[in-house]
């Protein structure tokens, strides 16, 4: 194993399950289907207490070109740019501290993890992924069980990592947006739980009367929401509204 590859795993084995876990928080089909596809996109479950691998899409070896029969937790961690795998080990390092310290190891099932790296395809280029994780289980201790990792290719977007990291809070956490590994964040811009519905449609290329029949609300209150989006976010229009947002990790 690479000694970058071990460093990654000795940031995680000191905080595993020391058995295994088998109940998700909730099901997995319910999980692939709330992803917002701003480009291609791959997904796996990894098991922190023995590194196996589980629900690995199809995708993920076209991209790649990994062996179906034989794909490792450390044949995708070894794809990842040689320029970004310094960030990775710190960030897995910086979130390990920063719930343990800050946020509570037992609320680790109620945020989404994201940032990015670049990764190699299998026409041995680079692009950039947008890496974004929710852990499905833990252990009784608070040791990492099951976590679904989903990449989503944006180098349509950028083709740099912002080397920052996003906590995306769910059931009705506090989100810590653009996060140095210092410490230090930006102050993005806050959206109602409305608002980033709206976002998450906009990015599946839906127009204002899609958007509102499918929330059941009036045409109008979509536009009103979509102009009080841009003028929250500073964004011209919602192609930069979406960029913003996705590098973000906020969708």
């Amino acid at each position: 194993m690479k000694p970058e590859l071990q460093t990654l795993h000795n940031v995680w084995s000191a905080n595993r399950a020391v058995k295994e876990t088998t109940n998700h928080q909730i099901s997995f089909n319910e999980l692939t289907n709330s992803i917002v596809s701003t480009g291609p996109f791959s997904f796996y479950i990894i098991d922190f207490y023995d590194m196996s691998l589980s629900h690995i899409s199809d995708s993920l070896y076209e991209m790649h070109d990994f062996n179906p029969e034989n794909t490792s937790f450390n044949d995708i961690l070894g794809a990842i740019h040689p320029d970004d795998i310094g960030f990775v080990i710190k960030a897995e390092d910086f979130l390990t501290r920063f719930f343990l310290e800050k946020v509570g190891r037992e609320k680790l099932m109620s945020y989404k993890i994201s940032y990015s790296h670049r990764a190699r395809l299998r026409n041995n280029q680079y692009a950039l992924f947008n890496h974004q994780a929710l852990m499905l289980t833990l252990d009784e201790n608070g040791g990492y069980g099951k976590s679904l990792n989903i990449h989503t290719r944006i180098d349509h977007l950028s083709s740099i990592p912002t080397y920052k990291i996003s906590l995306i809070g769910l059931h009705g956490e506090p989100s810590y947006m653009n996060l140095s590994l210092d410490g230090s964040t930006d102050v993005p811009a806050s959206f109602s739980k409305r608002e980033i519905d709206i976002i998450k449609n906009i990015a599946e290329g839906l127009g204002s009367a899609e958007i509102a029949d499918k929330l059941f609300i009036a045409e109008s209150t979509v536009k009103k929401h979509r102009k009080n989006i841009l003028e929250k976010s500073d964004c011209k229009n919602t192609a930069q509204l979406i960029k913003s947002c996705v590098l973000q990790g906020l969708i």
